[in-house]
């Protein structure tokens, strides 16, 4: 089980990620046993500059399951929590299959960025 801090966007409200690799993603984390954490939509966290945000910029060890990962940088910068350059990881399930998404959250390298 990897010791990073998971974070799971569930994008319910843009509805821009593939509903089947969401379902895909969640379904693998919740069978792995790994703790992580779900959100409903990390644009609302954000836009609400919810203090949770602040907590999980400050962790470092982090991978984020969500969309673009400059798009979710950016999202945690205007929620007044930057991310660390380093020691996060965020990958996109816009563009990603809900396995390739998975397997780095719960066994990739920290820090690097999948597309």
């Amino acid at each position: 089980m990897p010791s990073a801090r998971i974070l799971y966007c569930h994008c319910a409200y843009a509805q821009v990620v593939p509903k089947a690799v969401k379902e895909g993603v969640l379904q693998e984390l919740a069978a792995s046993g790994a703790a992580f954490d779900a959100v409903a939509d990390l644009c609302e966290l954000s836009a609400r500059n919810d203090p949770a945000l602040k907590q999980l910029a400050a962790e470092g060890d982090l991978r984020i399951a969500a969309c673009y990962p400059r798009a979710v940088r950016w999202l945690f910068s205007a929620g007044g929590a930057p991310l660390p350059a380093e020691g996060v990881q965020i990958c996109n399930m816009r563009v990603d299959s809900a396995e390739k998404v998975a397997g780095a959250l719960l066994g990739g390298a920290p820090g690097e960025e999948a597309q």
